[in-house]
């Protein structure tokens, strides 16, 4: 559905919030310190305060719509308008209302936790209709068409769930995966499938496990702008090996037979084909003669004329992008993109875009950091729109009929906070950028389709987010989340005690700054604090920020003890230099920044060098196994979070794209497996892992639990049954960090008297 500039529904000044109490937040000196518990960390209302999702604006301009959480539960999400001839906000859709409560397909289930939602309830998403009456709106398994004046069409009713629902370009069309096969039916009449039945192992219209997981790609089916064709991926994963996941609960177990493609293992087979909207005409579109790819992205040209399909070699060194002909399914080779260097890897993202006259915003690492480029279709000659020492995080929004590109980045100077920025394109090389955005925050942006609005968020060490409307020169037209820290903020109870974040670097190994953040408590002269040292440590995420970074580690240092995290090479938004230390080499250079930053931290007289704590989660939990291998004594205890302990385990696009395959870089492998050198972890280990995990599967646990048991190495586990990667909630998250601390208590690592 084509999206509409905001700035027509907008009056500037106008505050969309809802009515806010006073707007003065109390002092230290006027309220006395509440003690932040982590059982207030995760209930409701969330001290973070209100966190909206999917800002939109209805086709007619009349409603500014977004998804708002609930004070009494933080994780349900209802729709909520605001209309302008009323000046009101209101509950457009009551998701407790309308809901059946069904509980989910097991797909969809999992579907969510590739997304990252698998915790939300109610409504996670929505689209709005053509003519602006009605939103099409998942929920509960089924399809609803919510009119504006009330009345609720039930689109759906079955015990399966309607996959990916999209509404057509020009809306005329709904459309959803069951069962393995894409249905397309008329807004308001019965849908059909329209591709075939063919077992079990085949799916139409769905995203593979790697795409969803690791590419960032959820959908498997495109409509053109016209709604002439649709094009729809096909995926066979007959080939891919099964993997056995109990998902072990309280009162039953139930066993799902999983295909993971583990690293060096078989993927599944995947083809592109283009139809018409009742399944005719059905063309495949010519991927090439090797079918061991992945299919990246899937883009319409603005005419429908064309289909642009970014196609991945197995070893994700080189990027093909393919136009080709919807009637015919031919392709060509538009451009090739190239890892920057050898031995690197191209990471995928969405930060491109294609014009209506043919052009490409694009993004590439090709000079050594993320940047912007423009591409003419005529001369098919490439400017370079951003340049210099910072990554371009987000190409935020294009306005064409300006030839101007808003984008997100780090700076040089400070690689900590990101800015929104706009830069003319098509005028050559390195053309001069403006800055829209305020200092002392870092912000984040999205934009409607023709780059007329800006819809930014932003958040400091001191400030929750806020989100508001801004024009394409960052003027504030209108908050649409103020979230002011006023004494009605559900944060304001334990402002009196919120602990400022400081910032610093030290030198790696060689000379690369690494960046870190520490966050201690009121500390008495002469006494020495223990350390709760948070990593990661993986490729992706950049950990150290200048945003606020909500209240659980406040609470830790509420208990006495200091908060400190550090970004090791391999990490996020410092370039390809800073990255590339993993290549082949995992748990090598971040297992010696992460020692650099304790060694660091044993200088401070205010630290007690003998109660350094290490925790992380996922590749933070590898990383907790590999420092406590690689330095015993060096850390007083770790905490060891859904690791992976093997990476013949994990799955093929992530694992191979650093590791490459275990059948040719199997000593590789074998350095940076934690299960070889599990009997020389001496220190105290705690072992948490969710028994239902389809992510980094059970079996990474179990490997290393046997390997300890049998060395007869002492350590402790929580488990928890029924609960996959994202071991969180309500009273499970309170739960898992109060065993974290009875642990490190237990072994003596707490605060002094």
């Amino acid at each position: 559905m084509r999206s509409i500039t905001f700035a027509a529904a907008l009056a500037l000044g106008t505050c969309l919030a809802a009515p806010l109490a006073a707007q003065t937040a109390p002092s230290s000196e006027e309220t006395a310190p509440v003690e932040l518990t982590f059982e207030r960390v995760f209930a409701s209302p969330d001290l973070d305060g209100p966190a909206p999702r999917q800002a939109k604006l209805s086709p007619d301009g009349r409603y500014l719509t977004l998804l708002r959480n609930r004070e009494d539960d933080r994780e349900r999400y209802d729709l909520w308008g605001y209309d302008r001839e009323s000046g009101d906000w209101s509950m457009l859709v009551d998701s407790e209302a309308l809901g059946t409560g069904r509980e989910l397909s097991e797909d969809e289930k999992m579907q969510r936790e590739r997304a990252r939602v698998g915790n939300l309830k109610g409504i996670i998403s929505y689209q709005w209709t053509k003519d602006g009456e009605g939103v099409l709106v998942p929920l509960d398994g089924d399809l609803y068409l919510a009119r504006i004046g009330g009345e609720v069409v039930q689109l759906t009713d079955t015990e399966e769930s309607e996959l990916n629902p999209s509404l057509s370009g020009t809306g005329e069309y709904v459309s959803f995966v069951r069962d393995r096969q894409l249905w397309v039916g008329k807004v308001g009449e019965e849908a059909a499938p329209i591709t075939p039945k063919e077992g079990e192992a085949i799916r139409w219209g769905e995203a593979e496990f790697v795409a969803q997981e690791e590419m960032g790609r959820l959908t498997g089916y495109w409509w053109s702008p016209d709604d002439s064709r649709i094009a729809v991926q096909r995926f066979d994963e007959s080939m891919v090996g099964i993997v056995t996941r109990a998902a072990i609960g309280a009162t039953g177990t139930q066993v799902f037979d999983q295909r993971y493609p583990v690293a060096g293992s078989a993927n599944a087979v995947v083809e592109l084909y283009v139809m018409n909207p009742d399944g005719s005409e059905r063309v495949k579109v010519d991927l090439g003669d090797d079918p061991d790819i992945y299919l990246a992205r899937v883009d319409w040209a603005a005419d429908g004329n064309t289909l642009y399909v970014q196609r991945q070699n197995r070893e994700q060194t080189l990027l093909d992008i393919l136009k080709v002909s919807p009637r015919t399914g031919e392709s060509e080779v538009l451009f090739t993109e190239r890892a920057a260097v050898q031995d690197y890897w191209i990471n995928l993202g969405d930060d491109y875009k294609w014009l209506d006259d043919g052009s490409l915003i694009w993004w590439s690492e090709r000079d050594g950091f993320g940047h912007l480029y423009f591409r003419d279709p005529d001369n098919r000659e490439w400017q370079q729109i951003t340049s210099g020492d910072f990554v371009v995080t987000k190409l935020v929004g294009v306005d064409q009929r300006l030839r101007r590109v808003f984008f997100q980045a780090t700076s040089a100077e400070d690689p900590l906070a990101q800015h929104i920025y706009a830069a003319d394109f098509g005028v050559g090389e390195n053309p001069p950028a403006t800055k829209l955005t305020q200092d002392g925050f870092t912000h984040s942006a999205t934009m409607d389709s023709r780059g007329q609005t800006l819809l930014i968020t932003r958040s400091s060490d001191d400030t929750p987010p806020q989100i508001y409307l801004a024009d394409q020169t960052g003027e504030r037209l209108a908050w649409v989340e103020e979230n002011a820290l006023d004494a009605e903020h559900p944060y304001a109870p334990f402002l009196a005690s919120h602990r400022p974040t400081q910032y610093g670097t030290i030198p790696a190994e060689d000379g690369t700054p690494l960046y870190w953040e520490m966050v201690t408590p009121e500390m008495e002269s002469g006494k020495r604090y223990p350390v709760y040292f948070y990593h990661y440590g993986g490729p992706g995420p950049q950990i150290v920020n200048r945003g606020w970074n909500g209240a659980l580690r406040q609470a830790i240092v509420d208990k006495g003890y200091i908060w400190f995290a550090l970004d090791n090479r391999g990490s996020a938004n410092r370039g390809v230099a800073f990255e590339q230390p993993i290549y082949r080499a995992m748990g090598g250079v971040e297992v010696r920044d992460q020692k650099a930053g304790a060694e660091y931290l044993k200088t401070l007289d205010f630290v007690d060098p003998d109660k350094i704590a290490i925790d992380g989660w996922s590749y933070g939990g590898y990383m907790t196994l590999k420092q406590l291998q690689a330095d015993p004594g060096l850390y007083a205890a770790g905490i060891s979070g859904a690791p992976v302990t093997k990476w013949e385990l994990y799955d093929t696009h992530y694992t191979e794209r650093y590791m490459g395959t275990p059948q040719t870089d199997g000593a590789a492998y074998e350095a940076a497996s934690a299960i070889p050198n599990a009997t020389a972890i001496s220190d105290p280990l705690l072992i948490i892992h969710g028994m239902a995990d389809d992510n980094v599967v059970f079996e990474n646990a179990t490997e290393i639990i046997s390997k300890m048991q049998e060395g007869n190495v002492p350590f402790q586990m929580m488990l928890y049954p029924g609960y996959t990667h994202r071991v969180a909630g309500e009273q499970i998250s309170p739960h898992r960090y109060n065993t974290v601390f009875r642990f490190l208590e237990h072994h003596g690592v707490t605060p002094p008297d």
